[in-house]
């Protein structure tokens, strides 16, 4: 039944986004760690709800190390194992805290609240994977709007405490009255979302012209040396092609060339011919010695990079091994970097001045996006965020999906609009309410010519972060767990 409620949490995740289905199955998990004997078996449910969970949500999970199965095919069931099996630890700890209080009210409120501070904490334990977090099944509804005040954290706090209410009610009236509380909290939630979202502006239509170039090359042939050339030639065909208006930028995803910054022989003055003076930004590999890095360079009319960033949030195992000289000896390399030796992080977050016309943009690159906390670590706040990303190595069936909803994400908390170059797609302009402007699906060949939406004003998430959430839950568990205790301690005094 544990392993039914996790599978059925998962069904909101991009791209079913079966939202009833997640809070039912939470309710379920709930029900389960509610009704626990003791601490240790609260535990087990929890632990078994969640790798149920990120199994199902989390299964693309296997699709890099197919890219090059007969090197990297073998570990694919072990990824999925300990990736869904590790993950749910952290919801294990959540009902170990549950189960070690008095009373199913209490578990069940206790575990919603620490499932909630679990979660939290995962988006920041051992580098961070908030992938497939709960609070993630509302991107494309209204409700989602409320991340302007708690970010998507916050969206998980509500789901999981929403889904435990009725749980918690026991005997008829009180159950129908915490199922009326949670439908209203809902409703609140969604009708203040569809408020903001009528209430925004449209974008002025002097803004900058965007050019976002998807020449959708598959991972599997994307570095052999004929077909790197013939994507190459597609994505100068797909920048020099006319449109309505000459852009004023255009956008190549990540590591979207054959060659490195430092050695690129002719093709980054073809780049700026194929522009015809618009500066371009493009996803490139350059080096530094012995170091590697997985970088963003600005071209200028001249094929001169004008501004470079390195990306900083590197993926363990994909982009760099930890103990890597060590494990190299034995063959583990990191496989996502072209020479599979892994990349060097950057020096961190960073804002690039584009000039007056274009301001001031933060560059993320591929999964980058998922981190809240690295959007709120620039040195200053951006007029726009620019991410470049090659999902193809996520497969086509989840992976792609969740990215681009955590990316709509990132520009709700931030009230700022996102621009998004993918190799293999989804591409896309995003508005700073999290609206899709304009995109291309996954696995078509194309471009986007779109005008910049405006940013809006500072949100309160953008402004606190995740702190405020965190003392609150800290302070929910702590207040849950201390006033079940003090009625144990009175009604074993003969007291109410």
């Amino acid at each position: 039944m544990a392993l039914a409620a996790g599978l059925a949490a998962a069904a909101g995740q991009a791209p079913l986004g079966l939202w009833p289905l997640t809070l039912a199955g939470f309710a379920g998990l709930v029900a389960l760690v509610a009704g626990a004997r003791s601490a240790r078996r609260a535990a087990m449910l929890a632990w078994i709800g969640g790798a149920g969970h990120f199994a199902a949500a989390m299964f693309w999970i296997v699709e890099p190390f197919l890219v090059d199965a007969a090197r990297h095919g073998w570990m694919a069931p072990f990824a999925l194992v300990l990736i869904s099996g590790g993950l749910a630890l952290f919801w294990g700890a959540a009902g170990a805290v549950a189960g070690a209080m008095r009373g199913r009210a209490a578990r069940a409120l206790g575990f919603a609240a620490a499932l909630a501070l679990a979660e939290l904490a995962r988006g920041y334990a051992f580098t961070g994977l908030p992938w497939a977090a709960p609070g993630h099944v509302w991107i494309d509804t209204p409700f989602a709007q409320l991340a302007v005040l708690a970010g998507a954290p916050g969206l998980t706090a509500l789901t999981l405490l929403v889904a435990a209410l009725p749980v918690a009610a026991r005997g008829p009236w009180p159950r129908a009255l915490a199922v009326t509380l949670a439908i209203a909290a809902l409703g609140a939630g969604w009708l203040w979302g569809a408020a903001r979202l009528n209430a925004a502006a449209e974008g002025p239509a002097e803004g900058p012209l965007i050019r976002i170039v998807q020449p959708n090359a598959a991972q599997h042939l994307k570095w052999r040396p004929d077909m790197a050339r013939l994507f190459f030639e597609r994505q100068i065909g797909l920048t020099a092609a006319p449109g309505p208006a000459r852009p004023d930028l255009v956008i190549w995803p990540e590591t979207a060339v054959p060659f490195l910054l430092n050695y690129p022989g002719e093709g980054l003055v073809r780049i700026a011919a194929a522009a015809g003076g618009a500066p371009v930004a493009l996803g490139i590999q350059r080096t530094e010695g012995f170091r590697a890095y997985n970088s963003l360079a600005v071209i200028d009319p001249d094929g001169v990079p004008a501004a470079i960033y390195d990306k900083f949030h590197l993926v363990p195992f994909g982009e760099y091994i930890p103990f890597g000289d060590a494990l190299a000896r034995i063959g583990i390399t990191a496989f996502a970097a072209q020479e599979g030796n892994g990349y060097s992080p950057g020096p961190g977050a960073a804002i690039l001045d584009l000039g007056e016309r274009l301001g001031r943009v933060q560059p993320l690159i591929c999964y980058e996006a998922v981190f809240p906390q690295d959007l709120r670590a620039a040195p200053e706040r951006p007029d726009w965020l620019l991410q470049v990303t090659n999902d193809g190595w996520f497969g086509t069936l989840t992976g792609p999906y969740q990215h681009f909803a955590q990316a709509r994400l990132r520009a709700i908390e931030q009230g700022l609009p996102l621009l998004r170059a993918a190799n293999t797609g989804i591409s896309a302009v995003v508005d700073a309410r999290g609206r899709v402007v304009e995109s291309l699906p996954l696995g078509a060949i194309g471009r986007i010519d779109a005008t910049l939406p405006p940013p809006g004003p500072p949100t309160p998430y953008a402004r606190t972060g995740d702190l405020p959430l965190a003392v609150l839950l800290g302070a929910l568990v702590l207040g849950v767990a201390s006033i079940c205790r003090r009625l144990t301690i009175d009604a074993g005094h003969g007291g109410p």
